[in-house]
């Protein structure tokens, strides 16, 4: 930590030493590098660098806190033949992501219509804990969902082509068998799909409060005081057991003694068993994206209701939690992005063709009660991060030090004071996502766009929130 070198006003360096393979990179600014020396982050940073096969640096996001084996906002890509894939640099909540769907109902609109729209999607959407949906699959119907992703919604008639055109992997990762499933993790996925879960994942009625970039926001179908919902879950219990079924193969096969951290299990990628994790993954990555498309199904139903003449679209999926093969200078490596968000600049092929020629929409959510935003991946990012920026704020206060001290009540009466209404719950859940327990969202997209990570498109200000 001592020999932390500065780069730049946005870029810092941890040197290579020891049994470091690579250097450490960070991208902050001051203030947000003070918060994260506060945890595990630059032990986890550091840890990450000694790993097998990893390539060019062990990256930290500006959003960075301590996770499992790699720092929350962690970023690495490993070589094809010698590296290494880790379910510590993917995460328990594979493909946690978020969506945006655009409106064409005006804030003053919306606003007359607040409280009935907002309790109403809070009784269409299951949220909380183990919440289930009253749509129940069958085994069969699961492993098409693994398999095929947002194209089962097409099918089903939940999702449009539209739909699948705006979302990153055109809603469906290739390569997912859901042989590689346990029957564990199908047990507790069954009764989840189209469930928004607790703990941080949310669903936020929005307004597109200022405009940066007038020529991007028109090709994303973004326009100034409309109202749009961001709808921020994951693969709930089933992406959590897969990871779980996965760390205890691999400590079985592999072991961990020679690990700087236990978290850091990992098997070789060209592995049998680094191969069905990444099947496995996958089915997770797929059934997170379906998850997301059927609440915005009920979603749509609902603003039908309110609003019959609204035009809505979604405006693009990304993914937070995920490993892929993504190409680089012609060499194709495995990125690791552990609460990051891709952000490819324009002309890459993994872009849907609607947004190719701008670059790959990027949504950084905020925490309740401060703006979200929407930017626009970066050619910078590419040769920087491996395409890659924040997620979101970024954690300073544990939920079990928010639970000491922040009371949901009062979270509640501040929301309410800053003319946002909520729904939740547990004030337990209100408490740990209060706003002071995130960083300053402002400060992370000021370095992200600072640094050409992602550039600024829109601001996304509250108007209703629902929490699990």
């Amino acid at each position: 930590m001592s020999e932390l070198k500065k780069i730049n006003e946005f870029e810092w360096e941890v040197p290579q030493k020891g049994d470091m393979n690579v250097p450490g990179k960070i991208f902050a600014s001051e203030k947000l590098i003070d918060a994260i020396k506060q945890d595990k982050t630059m032990e986890q940073i550091h840890n990450v660098s000694t790993l097998p096969g990893i390539l060019k640096a062990s990256i930290a996001m500006p959003d960075a806190h301590q996770g499992y084996g790699f720092s929350i906002g962690g970023v690495a890509a490993f070589d094809m033949e010698t590296g290494i894939v880790t379910p510590g640099g993917v995460g328990f909540d594979i493909n946690c992501g978020v969506r945006i769907l655009a409106t064409n109902i005006t804030k003053e609109e919306f606003l007359k219509k607040r409280k009935e729209v907002l309790q109403d999607i809070y009784r269409e959407v299951p949220s909380g804990v183990g919440k289930g949906h009253k749509e129940k699959l069958s085994d069969e119907e699961l492993k098409d969902v693994l398999t095929n992703g947002v194209q089962w919604a097409v099918k089903k008639g939940y999702a449009t082509e539209d739909d699948l055109q705006r979302c990153e992997e055109y809603g469906c990762m290739k390569g997912a068998n859901p042989d590689d499933v346990s029957q564990r993790a199908f047990k507790r996925g069954l009764p989840q799909l189209g469930t928004l879960g607790a703990g941080n994942h949310f669903l936020e009625i929005q307004e597109v409060s200022e405009i940066f970039n007038e020529e991007i926001a028109k090709a994303f179908g973004v326009k100034q005081g409309n109202v749009v919902i961001m709808i921020h879950c994951g693969s709930r219990g089933l992406g959590h057991q897969v990871a779980s079924d996965y760390i205890q193969k691999m400590e079985k096969e592999y072991g961990f003694e020679n690990l700087p951290d236990r978290e850091l299990i990992n098997a070789p990628i060209n592995s049998e068993l680094g191969k069905q994790y990444i099947s496995a993954m996958n089915c997770a990555v797929n059934f997170a994206f379906v998850n997301r498309q059927l609440i915005m199904h009920d979603i749509r139903k609902v603003l039908k209701n309110y609003f019959p003449e609204n035009k809505n679209h979604l405006v693009y999926d990304v993914c937070h939690n995920i490993a892929k093969f993504e190409e680089f200078d012609g060499k194709k490596v495995c990125v690791h992005r552990k609460g990051a968000t891709r952000a490819f600049g324009p002309g890459r092929i993994e872009i849907p063709e609607v947004y190719r020629q701008v670059g790959q929409p990027v949504i950084i959510p905020g925490s309740m009660g401060t703006s979200s935003f929407l930017l626009v991946g970066t050619k910078k990012a590419e040769e920087l991060s491996w395409g890659s920026t924040a997620h979101g704020a970024g954690r300073v206060m544990s939920r079990s030090q928010a639970m000491r001290t922040i009371r949901g009540e009062d979270v509640k009466k501040a929301l309410n004071d800053k003319d946002i209404e909520i729904e939740a719950g547990s004030w337990k859940g209100v408490a740990e996502e209060a706003p002071e327990v995130y960083k300053d969202i402002d400060e992370v997209i000021r370095v992200s766009d600072g640094a050409g990570l992602a550039k600024k498109v829109a601001r996304l200000k509250p108007l209703a929130v629902i929490k699990g």
